[in-house]
């Protein structure tokens, strides 16, 4: 009976008995630092969660072969259960409504870092805890650990792997490719640790902002982010952080296995550099002459912010509602298309925007140039002709149309909601930063805000995360049914 929710139902329950392992870490996080009176409330939500999980495992099993469309629907229905699981820590911990928690946990797990906890140093060290290791496992993604762990062989590791936006390969198998993505991530992680402990950080700091940077989620357990320091030495330590987790992880790869040049014969490397002196000079002259009239102050905060933005990190050092609307607005720009495919940046990705910008010079080229004279279409180390292009541009094209209807639609609903103090630029602003999964916030976010408005910012998030197919697949099946997916 129901074979393909029973498929889907059962991988489900594999990626639940591993969140429900993951909480129960935090019950070394409770011991050291005395938290004791804790330990019950999160030793009860893990069990209960990996309880859970391994009922569904056991009495979902199926003797169907998974295919691409299960794996989109269990994508897509893990960055809904995962959050909302989680998001029992904040109800029964800090006492955070359902609605506020739930926010938290699509926050954290997406690696958006937009949050509604207006005094983060003030919860308690298991919580600050949490949210840091959902971005940082969020980061890689929650599909991919359970691919490692489990270890599942065949095709069914593959569709889920896919499934979750992913689609680079440093190994033939997807199970070593996702080992050594984490090899390679734990590697990153204990670099921005060290590093931020030299600027000035205390060392559970450094731990917490290491985790969240790297992940490109940017959840702090300070008050005001990385402007509580008011310190360009860890700003100037966080930035290589975020631009390293903005790149993919197989040009990491090959630098590590010796291959330098892959850092800069890498299209997306250089596409994000370019993007970053393009957006860089207007954004600096524009905070220059309307916001700081410093040279310093204009070049320090316009830099980290617009790397915090394209890296889709959302650490912040200032206060971007004292910026104009063109100043947001290029932010925004740089949210939308966010780092590197095969990271753990959000955004459209940079792949998506070259491919785009690709197909206007070759428009630009078909109508300036005689047929004969057009060789085919460069594209990363290979020729395409322009059937083959046409295939590849018609697909990024069709996810980024999707990607900003769903954008114009939250910015719709916002703009009804919210205060009316906020400006259109700053509610584009946010928007942009929830579905781009950055962080990055003029003040909107807040447990302030209505229901409907922290609905439509989760729905942002979700739809960001898992890149719109998989969500829409699951529109589908709400409409339809499971059976026939």
């Amino acid at each position: 009976m129901f074979p393909n929710l029973r498929i889907v139902l059962k991988d489900l329950g594999s990626i639940l008995g591993i969140v429900g392992v993951l909480m129960l870490v935090l019950l070394i996080v409770s011991g050291f630092f005395n938290e004791l009176f804790l330990l019950d409330a999160v030793l009860l939500i893990a069990l209960s969660t990996l309880g859970l999980g391994l009922l569904l495992r056991h009495f979902c099993r199926s003797e169907k072969e998974p295919e691409l469309k299960h794996a989109m629907i269990t994508a897509a229905l893990a960055w809904l259960i995962v959050p909302a699981v989680s998001s029992l820590l904040f109800i029964f911990i800090e006492g955070m409504n359902p609605l506020d928690s739930f926010f938290e946990g699509m926050s954290g797990w997406t690696g958006t870092g937009l949050t509604m906890v207006a005094h983060p140093s003030a919860l308690t060290h298991t919580v600050q805890f949490w949210r840091s290791l959902m971005q940082w496992v969020g980061g890689i993604g929650v599909i991919v650990l359970m691919v490692t762990i489990l270890a599942r062989p065949g095709t069914a590791s593959s569709l889920l792997y896919k499934a979750e936006a992913r689609e680079e390969k440093i190994h033939p198998s997807v199970i070593s490719t996702v080992r050594i993505i984490w090899w390679i991530y734990l590697l990153l992680t204990a670099f921005g640790i060290a590093l931020f402990y030299l600027a000035g950080m205390s060392a559970w700091e450094a731990i917490n902002h290491a985790m969240t940077g790297i992940g490109t989620g940017g959840f702090s357990i300070t008050d005001t982010s990385i402007a509580f320091y008011n310190n360009p030495q860890i700003e100037l330590a966080i930035i290589p952080l975020m631009i390293l987790g903005a790149i993919p992880f197989l040009v990491h790869y090959r630098v590590l296995k010796g291959d330098i040049k892959a850092f800069l014969n890498d299209m997306q490397c250089r596409a994000l550099f370019v993007i970053l002196l393009l957006l860089f000079i207007p954004l600096f002259l524009e905070n220059y002459f309307t916001a700081y009239g410093s040279l310093v102050a204009s070049f320090r905060f316009s830099a980290f912010q617009l790397i915090s933005g394209i890296t889709c990190t959302g650490f912040q050092t200032t206060n971007v509602r004292l910026w104009s609307g063109t100043a947001l607005g290029i932010v925004a720009l740089a949210m939308i298309i966010g780092g590197g495919a095969g990271s753990t940046a959000g955004g459209i990705k940079l792949i998506k925007a070259v491919i785009a910008w690709k197909g206007i010079r070759w428009s630009l080229t078909k109508t300036l140039l005689p047929r004969r004279a057009i060789k085919g279409i460069r594209f990363g180390d290979r020729f395409l002709n322009e059937d083959q292009f046409n295939r590849i541009s018609s697909a990024a094209n069709s996810v980024i149309l999707l990607w900003i209807v769903f954008l114009f639609l939250g910015v719709g609903v916002l703009a009804h909601v919210v205060a009316a103090q906020y400006t259109l630029s700053e509610i584009v602003f946010e928007v942009a930063s929830a579905q781009g999964n950055v962080g990055l916030s003029t003040g909107i976010t807040n447990a302030g805000l209505s229901s409907i408005g922290k609905v439509m910012l989760i729905v942002n998030m979700w739809i960001g995360r898992l890149e719109i197919i998989p969500a829409l697949m699951v529109f589908r099946s709400l409409i339809k049914g499971f059976e026939p997916l």
